[in-house]
């Protein structure tokens, strides 16, 4: 017997009895309709009876033929869903599609829409930059789906970003794998080899052809993504085992999750490690991707006063407080400069740390640290590389290379450096900090000056905007969701107080342009139930890569305030355009061609508007920047989000 004919039989008894009873059902919605169709059309058959128009009661009627689940059958989908619930993620962000339309509705309907809940958006790069920026708020990913090829060739950059970052976003994608049974669309959105084009930068992808199989392949990703060096995984589910019945008393099982002890250093290198470091005149530690919980910031501390050493935050994760006195991240030049020990925490650019590049006609590099210093690297970074993507940076020699978590290891470095320290050490240890505490406030107030040039300008300068906002949101319980490339050129790390992990987030990772504000509604969404008060200061460019995230914060309720840097330009590539027009003496007149976002100017206000979010602008003068902030504030302390459109000063 044909597959087909088995598939009939098994069946029929059901499509039977839904035929008849649908027909006949959608024949007395017909008849209850005719007198309101008469009334409101006036038209007429050839016979001389009513045209119905379509009314909500005969849109709902089925189709004359429809297959349902009997009594004793389930979904395949329901069964992930139960998957998925294992692993206790409390969002699952989507724009829909037809090749998951299955999951999809066991989501919202057996799921009860809750743990996850379902974040509907207008764009799948928006759905990954969402988790990228929820993961690094909240310690935990959230999940996301798209459809098929497309859905993925959507997503693909935001997915590189969060690769470049090591953050665990946990993808899922549908195909529809036999195509036997693929509709004609399922075609030019289905693939032989889903997960083929980012599999360069992801960690781990499956597709599963079983529900027992996507059971131990689901909490295998998450297990892989949450294991650093962290990443992205993809899990290609089939339509067919989505939607396929199966039986309720079907043995399925799931398996248990159990996250694996992360790797710590050596205890030989790490006790090395201590005693260059208690014995050194100008130990500098150097920390970037370092932080992965709270608790990396607290080790950070404790390990710069044992050793009341130099601490450089180079700010991919919220590693260490601004104003605490061993800070000295904004004179990194000079303790590099002067450093004889440099311990590099989970470093992205050891590298660019310790030299520099001349980027000239003619390109050169220098050693900026001195050439005995002794340099010293914990990174899970040397655990894990690709080939393809370069986005491992050149290559630092050092004296001790410790492949390890470096939150980790810190515990073990810190009890090895307060074995090793001497009461004289412990003397001229506090010397040291006594000096670096008066570096740090004399470079606190030179940023304080700085700060005042230009501050009555118009456009506002990119200084009196950060100014503005943080006298606004100082006493909230507040967190900067937004990433490093519009936090309004360094000044709010050099004048806000950043004293709490997750003050910052961080950036992009892979610099890729319209990460900023879907990855700000995704920590706004984590910050959420913490009670805390997340802004962002919001690029123009990144935004209207995906301004549809907009009307996602306001659908589901995420307060957020997004105060927009609006300098009417691709403003960095303004200047590398300058830089080649020096290069080849041409002036530079010319330079801004290709890169302003002018003639139109964009309206943000009345595009967040537009979307339902409270917004103001465009402001130009710093005299009303104060009091449209806070009545934007008030607005986000309702629960609402909000936006500022200020125009600025290029820098």
């Amino acid at each position: 017997m044909a597959d087909s004919d088995r598939d009939e039989q098994t069946s029929a008894h059901r499509r039977q009895f839904l035929r008849t009873s649908a027909m006949a059902g959608a024949a007395a919605l017909v008849g209850a309709a005719s007198d309101a169709a008469n009334a409101q059309s006036g038209a007429a058959a050839p016979n001389g009876s009513a045209i119905p128009v379509m009314t909500a009661a005969a849109e709902a009627a089925p189709p004359g033929d429809v297959q349902v689940l009997a009594a004793d059958e389930r979904c395949g989908s329901d069964f992930m869903v139960d998957v998925i619930k294992s692993l206790d993620f409390e969002y699952v962000c989507a724009n829909p599609g037809s090749s998951f339309r299955g999951l999809h509705e066991s989501i919202i309907n057996y799921g009860g829409n809750e743990a996850p809940e379902l974040v509907t958006c207008c764009h799948e790069e928006s759905s990954v930059a969402m988790a990228h920026g929820y993961y690094k708020a909240e310690g935990k990913p959230l999940a996301v789906m798209a459809h098929g090829t497309v859905g993925l060739q959507h997503a693909s950059m935001a997915l590189y970003n969060a690769w470049c970052d090591r953050v665990p976003v946990y993808m899922i994608i549908g195909n529809h794998n036999d195509a036997a049974l693929r509709r004609p669309a399922e075609w030019y959105h289905g693939v032989q080899d889903a997960a083929l084009m980012v599999r360069d930068y992801t960690k781990w992808d499956d597709t599963p052809w079983s529900l027992t199989h996507f059971a131990e392949s689901a909490v295998r990703a998450y297990k892989v993504a949450l294991t650093p060096p962290m990443a992205p995984v993809v899990i290609v589910l089939d339509g067919h085992l989505q939607e396929e019945p199966i039986p309720k008393n079907a043995r399925l099982s799931i398996p248990r999750l159990t996250l694996p002890a992360l790797p710590q250093g050596d205890s030989g290198a790490v006790e090395e490690t201590a005693r260059w470091l208690v014995e050194a005149d100008n130990p500098v530690i150097v920390a970037d991707r370092y932080a992965r919980t709270p608790e990396g910031m607290r080790l950070l501390v404790e390990l710069a006063e044992a050793l009341q050493a130099a601490v450089i935050d180079q700010g991919s994760r919220m590693n260490f407080p601004s104003r605490h006195p061993l800070n000295q991240s904004q004179r990194a030049g000079a303790v590099i400069a002067e450093a004889d020990v440099i311990l590099g925490l989970e470093l992205v650019d050891f590298w660019a740390t310790v030299n520099s590049l001349r980027d000239q006609l003619h390109r050169s590099t220098r050693r900026v640290a001195q050439s005995d210093a002794k340099l010293v690297s914990i990174t899970t970074g040397d655990l894990y590389i690709r080939a393809n993507y370069q986005d491992f940076r050149r290559m630092q020699e050092v004296d001790i290379a410790i492949a390890a978590d470096a939150e980790a290891t810190l515990p073990a470095l810190i009890d090895a450096v307060r074995r090793q320290t001497s009461r004289g050490r412990s003397r001229a240890m506090g010397e040291r900090g006594a000096k670096l505490a008066d570096a740090h406030e004399a470079s606190a107030a030179n940023a304080r000056a700085a700060a005042a040039y230009a501050w009555d300008a118009s456009p506002v300068s990119t200084a009196r905007l950060c100014a503005e906002i943080w006298n606004q949101i100082k006493s909230e319980d507040w967190s900067l969701v937004s990433s490093y490339y519009s936090d309004g050129g360094g000044w709010p790390r050099r004048l806000w107080d950043f004293d709490a992990p997750y003050r910052w987030l961080g950036h992009a990772g892979g610099g890729g342009i319209g990460y900023g504000a879907p990855a700000s509604v995704g920590a706004a969404l984590a910050n959420r139930k913490h009670g805390r008060f997340s802004v962002a200061i919001q690029t123009d460019g990144d935004l209207m890569y995906a301004p549809g995230v907009l009307w996602t914060a306001a659908h589901h309720g995420i307060p957020l305030l997004s105060v927009m840097n609006n300098n009417r330009a691709y403003h960095m590539e303004i200047m590398h355009v300058q830089r080649m027009c020096n290069a080849r003496n041409r002036g530079v007149e010319r330079a801004r061609i290709g890169s302003e976002i002018t003639n139109p100017n964009i309206d943000y206000a009345r595009l967040a508007q537009s979307m339902g979010i409270y917004a103001e602008g465009p402001i130009a003068s710093a005299a009303e920047l104060g009091p449209a902030l806070r009545r934007a504030v008030e607005v986000v302390k309702r629960g609402e989000p909000a936006l500022v459109d200020v125009v600025t000063q290029v820098r």
